[in-house]
Order: C-alpha cells, then structure tokens, then sequence
C-alpha cells in the first residue's frame, strides 16, 4: 500500500500516436486494449488519471505535448464529467488534440448489470478497442 497524493495521476503504459485517459475501474478495460493491441505491433499511452478534480496538470501538460490524439474513458455522464474537464484543460492551455470521449451518454439508459451498460454505452473491452482503431484509422485516410 501507498499513500497517493490527492490530484496525482500515473502512467501506465508509455505509447506512440494516442493516449488513452481513465478515471476508476473502466481502466482496467484500456489495460486489456492496449494489451491486445501491443500483440498487433501497435503502442497505445494508457494514463490512469485517478481524479477529476483536481486534475493533475503536469501528467496533462507532458500528454498533450506527446500525443495528439486522446481517447478519455470513465464510467459517468459524458457531458459534464472527466472528459469534458479534459477538453476544458485542452482549450484553457491552447494545446490541439482530436479528443474522443466515451462514458454514459445523455440519454436514459436502462436497467441491467454492469457489464451489459458498459457494452451498451461503448465503454467496455470492445467499445474502447473500436475507439482506438477509428481514431488510428482516421489518421491514415488524410
């Protein structure tokens, strides 16, 4: 056991072109992506962000200098929450990044276990790993 200091992040996986951002448990679903990916030759950053407020600002000062493409994954409201932060840092700090969120969108969504609404919502395994290859993709086709 470690103390962590309150707004600290960490890295967890240094990685070339994009970096995937998580706060809490969904960031055990990126340690898998970027896993399965790294078997296929490609090295996706993994940041395990820890809080949204206060943000670590160092850790997002040496991201968006690195990368410039941002996936944010958290188990919450999209608007409003830890991603949406993340773009505010982005604009405040005049850094350019394509930036996808993924998180509870803003509609209802039903009843049903854990699972199932991460996979619903686009947040699980899968939901993310689609993510990370649009996104890869998307820079080949321009």
């Amino acid at each position: 056991m470690e103390e962590i200091q309150i707004g600290s992040g960490r890295k967890i996986r240094e990685g070339e072109e994009l970096a995937i951002l998580t706060i809490g448990h969904v960031g055990n679903y990126a340690v898998e992506v970027c896993e399965r990916l790294a078997k296929l030759n490609i090295e996706i950053g993994h940041f395990d962000m820890r809080f949204a407020k206060p943000l670590d600002e160092h850790l997002l000062h040496e991201i968006f200098s690195q990368y410039k493409r941002i996936l944010t994954v958290e188990d919450g409201s999209i608007q409003g929450g830890f991603g949406s932060a993340i773009v505010e840092f982005m604009a405040d700090h005049n850094y350019r990044a394509e930036i996808k969120r993924l998180g509870i969108p803003d509609r209802i969504v039903e009843h049903g276990e854990q699972l199932e609404l991460h996979k619903e919502c686009g947040f699980d395994t899968d939901g993310i790993e689609r993510a990370v290859v649009e996104m890869l993709e998307s820079v080949s086709k321009i």
